[in-house]
């Protein structure tokens, strides 16, 4: 693991700074209070400041120690006074957690979302949270969801926790000030955050109207993916995720607590702030990554190399060689490689895909795909380029040069088979024509002819 250390980085917007401490999966502890934290033992009779003690576990007590995972929180008050949960419903309810034949519909047809518009009504992160799709019961812990969010305003006296799964969240229009029990993070598009079962946040728009994707695990939790030949270094490296340093709020006033369970919303309220943790340790906690920090491993030789090599996260099954859920971008790299075909190849895959964009043109769509929409892919669906760029991929001079700048595509990548809410499906953002993407790639079979050229291709084209 890699020693603690903090930093401070400042928001443009605020002389606040957001204080993080460094490393993927280390035991952390924090304290805002010099002395705050217990020495020795984790529940003392009466804990320094007159603090209360509270564990927060992400694994079964009984789990090997090797994938332990949980926080102890030392706070002004333990987050069990507040009043008793109520069901919570504010306009169209948007939010999913048993996906079967009630509450969503399925296709194998691939499927596009042109951009998805941000609403003139005055939302915040959890009301313009809305399902796209998924697979598996949360009562289960089992499955995953794909949800999006676009939010006009910011959480006001409001926090949100979710029983249900960690949450994985790309915003894609507007930085995000997170706060939690934990203490406050920034991310900008182009970062990301993950927050896990149980660990209540609330949400700030930093610069007005938001959006952005979230993938949502039931079962297990994200880790970085095992590197294999690749070696010790590459890809995610552990040094770049960045935990909040402790951070309290000692404050009296009503507020709404909002709990995700079983797919339905409750809310509570209660008279104090939900984010008065003085100190913490522990191995359960929120994370930030920025996305500019992945070192992209590639082919220098020929062929283009599977996506698995572009995995940030995973949150791994029971079964070897397959996820619940990886997470997969596609950056900003070189590409070089010889006699080869170079954008992503024609497949079908035992997994299905749902790909988001955050800026930029993807290298394998050259139109529809755009910045704030989205595109599944079921499992054995066929796809791959579309028409343009096959055309320019199969007729280019192959010199080294750089690809996807300006650009930053994501994928969530899962082993279920998702179902899509009606919401989505019936969407006016939905594009009807995504199909035609593929109708005018153009027949270059010869059957008299082995060793067809750039030439014969663009002869043929005319």
């Amino acid at each position: 693991m890699l020693s603690d250390s903090v930093e401070d980085n400042y928001c443009s917007s605020s002389a606040e700074s957001y204080k993080y401490q460094s490393g993927f999966g280390n035991h952390f502890s924090s304290e805002a209070l010099q002395g705050a934290l217990p020495v020795g033992q984790n529940t003392p009779q009466i804990c320094p400041y007159g603090l209360y003690s509270e564990q927060l576990s992400g694994t079964a007590f009984t789990v090997g120690r090797s994938g332990n995972q949980r926080s102890w929180l030392y706070r002004i008050r333990p987050s069990v006074m507040h009043l008793p949960f109520e069901p919570y419903r504010v306009g169209e309810h948007g939010i999913v957690g048993t996906f079967d034949a009630r509450t969503t519909e399925l296709t194998p047809t691939q499927i596009r979302w042109l951009p998805f518009a941000i609403t003139a009504e005055a939302v915040d992160f959890v009301d313009g949270m809305h399902t796209i799709g998924g697979a598996g019961d949360t009562a289960l812990k089992n499955g995953i969801a794909v949800h999006i969010y676009t939010a006009t305003r910011s959480m006001d006296q409001r926090a949100f926790g979710n029983s249900d799964g960690d949450m994985l969240i790309v915003p894609q229009q507007g930085r995000l000030d997170i706060t939690t029990e934990f203490g406050p993070m920034m991310i900008a598009p182009n970062e990301i955050a993950v927050i896990q079962r149980g660990i209540r946040f609330s949400v700030a728009l930093l610069d007005g109207p938001s959006r952005g994707y979230i993938l949502e695990v039931y079962d297990g939790h994200f880790e970085l993916p095992d590197l294999g030949p690749i070696g010790a270094n590459g890809l995610a490296n552990p040094r770049d995720f960045k935990t909040p340093a402790a951070r309290y709020e000692n404050t009296l006033g009503e507020w709404t607590i909002i709990n995700k369970y079983q797919g339905e919303l409750f809310s509570a309220s209660q008279d104090h702030s939900p984010f008065d943790v003085v100190a913490w340790h522990g191995n359960y906690a929120p994370f930030k990554y920025d996305l500019a920090n992945f070192s992209a491993i590639n082919s220098v030789s020929f062929d283009h190399v599977d996506p698995s090599i572009f995995t940030v996260l995973t949150c791994k099954s029971a079964h070897p060689g397959t996820a619940v859920a990886d997470f997969v971008i596609f950056p900003p790299r070189f590409e070089v490689q010889a006699r080869t075909f170079r954008p992503p190849y024609f497949h079908r895959n035992c997994m299905s895909e749902f790909m988001g964009l955050i800026r930029g043109e993807y290298e394998a769509k050259k139109g529809g795909f755009l910045p704030g929409g989205a595109s599944l892919h079921s499992m054995m669906t066929p796809h791959g380029p579309d028409a343009k760029t096959v055309e320019n991929a199969t007729t280019r001079d192959l010199n080294p040069g750089r690809v996807a700048d300006g650009t930053q595509a994501f994928m969530f990548e899962s082993m279920f088979q998702l179902r899509l809410t009606k919401w989505a499906v019936e969407h006016k953002q939905r594009d009807r024509d995504y199909y035609r993407a593929w109708q005018n790639i153009p027949v270059t079979f010869n059957p008299e002819k082995k060793d067809i050229t750039k030439q014969d291709i663009l002869a043929g084209s005319k």
